[in-house]
């Protein structure tokens, strides 16, 4: 009979021996770094303060490589891109206060995209902790307070002993899907503190699965397969799970049309005689799902965007696949199954059974070409031309990385992403200034390809800074920015709604003398040019700047 102790692993002689004799001069800082180096982290990306030293003193000590960037929002961005693109929990070091703050923006979007990020920041000494207003530097009176809302999981060190297991618990949690921004706060004297603890070796923080119930998926294959006009909406839980050849195989089976989210952009191929692409905006695409009898919804809450602004009313049943249990059922009643997409798609794999439809491909062909037939009447042949110079351009793996700018909009419904995770934008939460610092951390993630980041002006001036980092760094990122002097949809908004805009013109610099004073290649351009212009930046090593001078419009919406 085998006892739960006779699991245990005990240390072997060296592993005492280093035990009892840790090295001289390490300290709160070093446990931490020891952490995330045990847990396999090997990039962490942040932005010293005061009250963090001790733990950017220990990096210089560590493996780990450090990219620092110049505002602690773009930071988080970064931080953002990475896990995204790795799957990995990004590292993210901060300091207390006005530090700690400054990065709220970028983890609501983390949270908002489901991206892993810890957070890691310093606090006021330990005997400024519980609400007291002792008159520290950066003091709040409750820091965890400002995250509690934002993030998935907050986690509190108050003795160095703590640091190790407060660190795998929060990666842990950024990695149990549905994958998320995590909070882990640790006092300054904790961190510069000697230790006599024992280097970190092992930590095991290995995230829990989340399978499906087999009665929920044995019901949903049998309204799949017995459907007559079967659809798919496919979010970004299918690409966060890397399931989009599971849901290729699941839609021929059983002849489903789908169309992807713009956050599941990728995730089925865009000229499948089945994909009904990325047109959620348009009121034909809404008017198809909603005559589905069974319509299957993975990994997508159907939030405002996904439901052509709340205006889609399914008349089927809906099954609706979910990590997130708060987004199931949240906007509309259904077959509600929370697991992770792939473990949803395989199980629905092994049980549903074939289904034949000869009118499937017919049906989306006539949508497309009725979304298309409406496009071509709008008089928006720059906005087309634009976009397609940027697909012409961009290598079918680069990853690319959009602000929130009318272009971007644009890339949501029309622009192909051909291969799954290449396509990220801060449409989660939408705030500017992500594109650019977002692509720096997927540079940092993978420099072997090179990345896209696309802005408009005013979106650009919120990361200029930036161009220091990627020049210091040598990040791969070709930066196209696209002028029109001012913050372009919220002026296209504001007409359209009052006659006239307020607050949205701007003035601005000349964006490539500006990129050209921190070293970093740019070039001015024409909606001719672009294609050219741009495959030539993404083809030189290091940071460049395309930028395009070009007011451009959306086309019309169908939800009003």
């Amino acid at each position: 009979m085998t006892h739960d102790h006779d699991l245990v692993l005990r240390p072997t002689p060296a592993q005492t021996a280093a035990a009892l004799n840790p090295p001289a001069g390490r300290t709160g800082g070093d446990l931490v770094v020891e952490t995330l180096a045990g847990l396999g982290a090997t990039t962490v990306f942040g932005l010293p303060g005061q009250h963090a030293l001790g733990v950017f003193d220990a990096l210089r000590r560590s493996t780990l490589r450090y990219v620092g960037l110049r505002v602690e929002n773009n930071a988080g961005f970064a931080a953002d891109a990475y896990g995204r693109i790795t799957g990995e929990a990004a590292p993210l070091l901060l300091s207390t206060g006005p530090g700690a703050l400054m990065s709220l923006a970028a983890l609501q979007e983390a949270a908002a995209a489901s991206a892993p990020v810890l957070a890691i920041g310093s606090q006021v000494p330990v005997a400024g902790l519980g609400g007291g207003r002792r008159g520290y530097l950066h003091e709040l009176r409750d820091q965890q307070a400002s995250f509690r809302d934002v993030v998935k999981s907050v986690h509190t060190v108050r003795a160095q002993s703590q640091i190790p297991s407060a660190i795998a618990a929060a990666w842990e949690s950024a990695l149990t899907a549905p994958h998320g921004p995590v909070w882990v706060e640790i006092p300054q004297d904790v961190l510069v503190a000697e230790t006599v603890l024992p280097v970190v070796t092992g930590v095991d923080a290995t995230p829990e699965e989340l399978p499906p119930r087999p009665e929920l998926t044995a019901l949903a294959a049998h309204l799949l397969a017995n459907a007559e006009r079967p659809a798919i909406v496919a979010g970004g839980g299918v690409v966060r799970a890397d399931a989009s050849g599971k849901l290729r195989a699941l839609a021929e089976r059983i002849a489903a049309p789908v169309v992807t989210t713009f956050g599941g952009k990728g995730a089925f191929p865009w000229e499948h005689p089945l994909s009904l692409q990325s047109w959620l905006e348009d009121r034909h695409t809404t008017d198809f799902l909603e005559d589905a009898d069974v319509l299957l919804v993975v990994g997508s809450g159907l939030g405002e965007l996904s439901s052509n602004y709340h205006t889609f009313a399914p008349r089927g049943r809906v099954i609706q696949i979910e990590a997130d249990a708060g987004k199931l059922e949240a906007n509309h009643p259904a077959l509600g199954i929370h697991a992770d997409a792939r473990l949803a798609l395989s199980a629905l794999l092994e049980t549903v059974e074939e289904r034949r439809d000869d009118t499937a491909a017919v049906r989306v062909r006539t949508v497309l070409d009725r979304v298309r037939d409406r496009i071509d009447g709008q008089d928006l042949a720059l906005e087309r031309e634009v976009l397609a110079a940027v697909r012409a351009a961009l290598p079918d793996d680069a990853p690319s990385f959009w602000d929130m700018t009318i272009l971007a909009y644009w890339a949501w419904s029309a622009f192909d992403a051909r291969r799954p995770n290449t396509m990220h934008s801060a449409q989660g939460a939408g705030g500017l200034g992500y594109g650019f610092p977002a692509a720096l951390g997927a540079a940092a993630a993978d420099p072997t390809r090179p990345v896209l980041a696309v802005s408009g002006d005013g979106g650009a001036m919120y990361s200029i800074a930036e161009l220091a980092t990627a020049r210091q760094y040598g990040l791969d990122v070709t930066w196209l920015i696209v002028d029109d002097g001012g913050y372009g949809i919220l002026r296209e908004y504001m007409t359209d709604a009052f006659g006239e805009a307020t607050g949205t013109e701007l003035t601005g610099p000349d964006f490539v003398a500006l990129a050209g004073s921190f070293g970093v290649p740019a070039v001015r351009t024409t909606p001719e040019a672009l294609a050219g212009d741009l495959a030539k930046a993404l083809a030189a090593p290091g940071p460049s700047v395309v930028v395009l001078p070009a007011r451009l419009r959306m086309f019309a919406p169908t939800h009003l």
